[in-house]
């Protein structure tokens, strides 16, 4: 049975500063690539978890009426040096009480061991999804609503198996988030009896990426799986793929799905297929409608997970009664599962009152949030694929 502390008047005005009406701040930090290779992605993520904290806000619910402020820092997804001086800086500079994010795997788990644990701050990403995250030393701080990327080989496998697919060849970005994709779906794929003709790495910011497609396409494969970032070495792939005819079908995950694929390729993508995090339950619908009154995409890859993330460190601070993430971090999963009254997009007054009555909630979200053992979602995807020059949902898994 979850074990809930009542807040106080005298909890919420010792975290944060006091404002003149007697209410009190307390700062997050969401530090996400807004530049980088996934900076086509990131906007509508930032936006997602600002979503939550100003509904928050608008509540007045958290401890007695205090204020929930976004601190933004940039992650760059592949700079670790930059990435950790960001997140000190939210820390040490800024008094951030937590932080959502970051983004790529390689950032998030740099900030975590150096800046996280150093300090005793909770983290939940949205979007990092390497398997080597969920066995990380993280001093019980470390969360993601993202699915591990081992769910991820699962998916991939199924999707191509259902398709008929028997033989692919396999690229992926010279990253934790790559290689971990990678090595997920070539072992659960040839598990099931496919081939996997080759798996070779690229680099990403290179100007030509021939000598890549050449290797790949001597190895031969009905799909090419393209274990990339949208905005850099994924899409170099997939045009020098297009324009030398060495692939015409093409299967995309996670960090591959964005608005920018059907920019960059338009029809010439028609017939390729991929999946990224997402649901079909109650929640998503009514969080894109959110999303679009506020005028940002919630349709987007991992803006869910972001409002998600976001809402839970919140819910968690009031289950704690208190934003010191020595006190929340053993109430997220108690807010994120059952048992409890569910909780869905635009019903975080609710939640917080409920939690306040002593009463136990079970955050669902606008992902479906169900948190399993390594403090991680279990994971639901929607499966895509591309006609007339755009990609669009086909079904869920």
């Amino acid at each position: 049975m979850k074990k809930l502390l009542l807040a106080t008047s005298a909890v919420a005005m010792m975290a944060g500063g006091a404002y003149a009406d007697g209410h009190s701040e307390v700062k997050i930090g969401v530090i996400l690539g807004f530049t980088g290779p996934l900076e086509s992605i990131t906007p509508a993520m930032g936006d997602g978890a600002e979503l939550a904290m100003a509904e928050v806000t608008t509540s007045g619910a958290l401890l007695d009426g205090m204020t929930v402020t976004s601190v933004r820092g940039d992650s760059t997804c592949i700079d670790a040096g930059a990435a950790t001086a960001a997140a000190e800086r939210l820390v040490t500079s800024d008094g951030v009480a937590a932080i959502m994010g970051a983004d790529c795997s390689g950032v998030t788990g740099a900030i975590l061991q150096n800046v996280a644990r150093a300090n005793g701050v909770v983290m939940i990403s949205p979007s990092a999804t390497s398997p080597g995250l969920s066995t990380a030393e993280d001093d019980g701080l470390f969360f993601r609503t993202a699915p591990s990327d081992a769910r991820q080989g699962v998916i991939i496998t199924n999707i191509l198996q259902d398709r008929g697919v028997g033989e692919v060849a396999l690229t992926y970005t010279n990253n934790d988030y790559g290689k971990g994709l990678a090595d997920a779906f070539q072992a659960e794929f040839e598990a099931a009896g496919g081939t996997v003709t080759i798996s070779a790495a690229h680099e990403d910011g290179k100007a030509d990426y021939s000598a890549e497609v050449g290797a790949l396409a001597s190895a031969g494969g009905e799909v090419l799986v393209v274990a990339g970032y949208v905005d850099q070495g994924g899409s170099g792939i997939i045009r020098s793929a297009l324009d030398t005819g060495a692939f015409d079908t093409f299967y995309v995950p996670d960090g591959m799905v964005g608005v920018k694929l059907n920019e960059n390729f338009g029809s010439e993508l028609n017939g390729s297929y991929g999946a990224y995090p997402g649901t079909d339950s109650p929640g998503a619908a009514k969080y894109v409608e959110m999303a679009t009154a506020a005028g940002f995409d919630g349709t987007g890859a991992f803006s869910p997970e972001s409002y998600d993330a976001a809402a839970l460190i919140m819910l968690a601070m009031q289950a704690a009664g208190s934003t010191d993430s020595a006190d929340f971090k053993d109430h997220v999963f108690d807010v994120a599962n059952a048992p409890g009254e569910q909780i869905f997009p635009g019903e975080l007054q609710k939640a917080l009152e409920l939690i306040a009555a002593g009463q136990d909630v079970d955050y669902v979200g606008a992902s479906a949030v169900e948190l399993i053992g390594p403090g991680e979602s279990a994971g639901n995807y929607q499966e895509i694929e591309f006609a007339d020059g755009v990609y669009s949902t086909i079904g869920y898994r």
